[in-house]
């Protein structure tokens, strides 16, 4: 039996060509495992619990409830687009409004904007939020119908 000879370090194979030499492309793997073989990752809870509704969602859900809160006492507020944007246009040399109210036109129903942005950065808790979106949706109310807050909700500013 013969035994395997060394390679002798001094001598290098030969050169390849240039045409030979050009990295070959490589298409990219399909991962089906994470690194450790348990598989992927789903996520992170269901979409049924709290975790998985984001910041927005949960704005968008405290302007909801206020609002449902209003139409029973005021059903005209169905014929109301309620909208939720980020934050208001900018206006140089005027405060940071929370919300606003702008009459029906042509063809469209009367719209209230309430503003996420600023209204999160004023409050410092959950409570305390959803008692300031109310206050805004009431003030934004009654402005569109030309009435006080208080006529609008008799427990405007009570809380």
């Amino acid at each position: 039996m013969d035994s395997p000879v060394p390679p002798n370090p001094s001598s290098r194979p030969p050169e390849p060509d240039a045409a030979e030499s050009r990295p070959v492309p490589v298409e990219p793997r399909t991962r089906r495992r994470d690194r450790h073989g348990r598989g992927m990752r789903g996520p992170v809870a269901p979409p049924q619990v709290p975790l998985s509704a984001t910041r927005a969602d949960t704005f968008r859900d405290l302007v909801l409830d206020s609002v449902e809160r209003l139409e029973r006492r005021w059903p005209q507020l169905a014929d109301v687009e309620f909208m939720v944007l980020d934050v208001p246009p900018s206006v140089p040399g005027e405060s940071v409004p929370l919300g606003g109210a702008a009459p029906a036109e042509k063809g469209g129903p009367a719209r209230i904007v309430v503003y996420r942005r600023p209204v999160e950065i004023r409050s410092k808790s959950r409570d305390e939020r959803a008692l300031l979106v109310h206050e805004v949706v009431v003030e934004q109310v009654a402005e569109l119908l030309g009435l006080s807050p208080e006529s609008v909700d008799p427990r405007y500013g009570q809380d």
